[in-house]
């Protein structure tokens, strides 16, 4: 926990975010809850990844991790390219700097209109099925322009110790390996520009020898696909999945030996097996998720048969992760803290719960904090990934957040 305060700093015993004090930043918001994002972290956070990470490889950021406008704009300047999952994701990327032959669209079930957009825009499609691979050249014929496309592929392994699964068996998620050879035959004779592949087996991991193993797997099937491409090989998107501790016996990534290895194969491998490849790690949570904070004013405390809970004016509602209802299978409570104390000790267990009529509005139990008052600002950190827009802002009828970038 210390270290994850003394990422961002304090100021008056408070923590501070763009080095301003907490309560400042809520005075400045003009209300609670709302989720801020540090722009120095995140800058700081692309600088480690450009310093560990080979010089050849393309670092792309995943928007779904956390499309906020801002955010999205800030990144743009400092990554290689964007990862989008919708048409709105799309033309939040299309308003950025960014040129679009460097943002990719992924994800299944892209509707005709969608995949209209995306070829009118000149941006990679990655295509997730022989149906996405039909409308997508039927897209360049009815426009008059030629698609940029990639396959997605579904790869035949598995791994292990991701928060999800993205590859390996039957999935929702790019076309299987063993039937991609037959979709380029098909595709052979059609007016698109077909670069290359990309391969996302998992999520959110946080052992450095599983991701290792897996993107030296990634790499052996893409040659092995390479072999049997009828066009040379442009773009090898790896993928991500690499993690971000969020729980009290969460270790850190070993980021070096992720680059490491990475260097191996991007300077190595492919760089002698397919020269012309432009070869990009797409990572979002690991980017954006240590740099924000979700902050939620305390608006009532209570005692209940010994156990002392505090009322904030946030939830579930907003932070469906911390609340432990984002695919987790065991509750653990993320980092919380008392904003606007944060020096005090914490010496009193307490149970911070949303303000909404459910009992799965729960964001912390049990939890060590200084003894909080009404009008303290509770700060939920590991909150700048699937926040505000992985959560059903809807329910109940509550207002939605504000977000800051500072």
């Amino acid at each position: 926990m210390s270290a994850v305060i003394a990422a961002f700093g304090t100021v008056d015993g408070q923590l501070a975010l763009g080095g301003q004090p907490i309560s400042r930043l809520a005075a400045r918001v003009g209300s609670t809850p709302f989720f801020a994002y540090d722009r120095g972290l995140l800058t700081e956070r692309i600088g480690l990844l450009r310093s560990t990470l080979p010089e050849r490889l393309n670092l792309s950021y995943a928007m779904k991790a956390n499309p906020m406008p801002a955010v999205v704009q800030h990144l743009a300047g400092l990554v290689d390219s964007i990862d989008v999952a919708s048409a709105g994701e799309l033309q939040v990327a299309l308003d950025t700097p960014m040129p679009a032959s460097h943002v990719s669209f992924a994800g299944p079930g892209k509707t005709v209109p969608e995949i209209r957009q995306a070829v009118a825009a000149g941006v990679t499609i990655e295509m997730e099925s022989e149906n996405e691979a039909r409308r997508v050249v039927e897209a360049g014929d009815h426009l008059g322009l030629r698609p940029r496309a990639a396959i997605r592929v579904n790869p035949d392994f598995r791994v292990k110790g991701s928060g999800m699964r993205m590859g390996g068996g039957p999935q929702q998620f790019g076309i299987d390996a063993e039937q991609v050879p037959d979709l380029m035959a098909n595709l052979a004779a059609a007016d698109v520009d077909m670069l290359g592949f990309h391969v996302f087996a998992g999520s959110q991991n946080l052992s450095a020898e599983i991701l290792v193993a897996a993107q030296r797997k990634t790499v052996d099937l893409i040659l092995s696909l390479a072999d049997k491409s009828p066009w040379p090989v442009r773009y090898v998107n790896l993928g991500g999945g690499f993690g971000i501790p969020y729980f009290e016996k969460d270790q850190p990534l070993d980021l070096g030996a992720i680059g490491a290895n990475l260097a191996f194969l991007v300077d190595g491998v492919i760089a002698t097996e397919l020269p012309e490849a432009r070869t990009v790690i797409e990572l979002g949570r690991y980017i954006v998720g240590e740099c924000g904070v979700y902050v939620t004013r305390v608006v009532d405390r209570k005692t209940s048969r010994g156990e002392e809970y505090v009322i904030v004016d946030g939830g579930l509602h907003h932070q469906l992760a911390a609340s432990g209802n984002f695919g987790q299978v065991i509750r653990r409570n993320y980092p919380l803290a008392i904003g606007n104390r944060i020096d005090e000790p914490a010496d009193a267990k307490q149970t911070v719960v949303g303000c909404l009529c459910t009992p799965l509005d729960l964001l912390g139990s049990g939890v060590r904090l200084p003894p909080a008052e009404i009008g303290d600002l509770v700060v939920i950190f590991q909150a700048g990934a699937y926040g505000l827009t992985a959560s059903p802002t809807a329910f109940l009828g509550h207002p939605a957040p504000a977000e800051v970038l500072v």
